[in-house]
């Protein structure tokens, strides 16, 4: 194992149950206000939790993908350092409250997310749209390429499971910037399921389908 490989390990080892317990401080601040209608209230609860818990970590850590650009955001915007100063260095990027207008509407896949890697690992990203694209586990490399349009990858991952596009089951964020997306995706002949939020817990589904029903 080579220094690159230790130290991997090491944050894999040091950080994994610290990091549970930033993203259940933040779960459990906005799970308080489930329910009451007020998004940025719950937002803003999860971002304080997150924020205290992160700055007791032991590392020196650069949120590179967070609330916004640092005009825009007083806590977790794009930039700041946290953590305690001690300890490695490391990119994190985090949604303390992932959903807000369905944990305000006490509904289901609200989530507290956060990825922490070594320092320069992770996109620094601005706070910009961006695609993704998810299916589950076992599939060939280059079933999908997110640089492939809708009709490419519904015919190849069809393809790939045997079955006829008509069978294909898409999830997509039912938003006015993807009327063009959902418009190919249907004249394919797949099905779309339309979500109002709670894209990240989408993909999230897609990794254990024997669970879910999600593949």
């Amino acid at each position: 194992m080579n220094v690159a490989q230790n130290i991997v390990a090491g944050l894999d080892r040091i950080l994994t149950m610290e990091l549970v317990r930033v993203t259940e401080r933040a779960a459990v601040a906005a799970a308080r206000l489930r329910g009451r209608g007020d998004e940025k209230a719950a937002d803003q609860v999860a971002v304080d939790a997150m924020r205290q818990e992160l700055n007791r970590l032991a590392i020196k850590g650069t949120v590179v993908i967070g609330e916004g650009e640092r005009d825009e955001a007083p806590m977790l915007y794009i930039g700041e350092e946290v953590g305690s100063g001690k300890g490695p260095a490391v990119d994190i990027a985090l949604d303390p409250l992932e959903g807000t207008t369905i944990c305000a509407k006490n509904l289901p896949n609200a989530l507290a997310v956060i990825a922490i890697a070594e320092k320069g690992s992770l996109l620094f990203a601005p706070d910009v749209y961006m695609d993704k694209i998810a299916i589950g586990p076992g599939y060939a490399d280059g079933v999908i390429d997110i640089d492939a349009s809708a009709a490419e990858n519904i015919a190849s991952l069809a393809r790939a499971k045997g079955v006829a596009i008509s069978d294909i089951t898409t999830c997509i964020l039912d938003r006015p910037r993807h009327a063009r997306l959902i418009d190919a995706v249907r004249a394919t002949g797949a099905a779309i399921r339309l979500i109002g939020d709670g894209d990240v817990a989408g993909v999230i589904h897609t990794t254990d389908p024997e669970e879910t029903g999600i593949d």
